[in-house]
């Protein structure tokens, strides 16, 4: 728990205030767009068996 409350806090001083609500959209944007591929990965098999 520490360790993420450092890093939490060099977050905070490197972009600021101002800034780490964008940074942290762009970052929940990257992890969605990231299960969204795993999962049409998994489709690709099982639609490449029915064919």
């Amino acid at each position: 728990m520490g360790e993420l409350l450092l890093i939490l806090v060099i977050v905070f001083v490197l972009f600021g205030a101002g800034k780490l609500p964008q940074v942290m959209g762009d970052i929940g944007k990257g992890i969605k767009s990231l299960k969204k591929g795993l999962k049409e990965e998994e489709k690709k098999p099982e639609e490449i068996e029915k064919k």
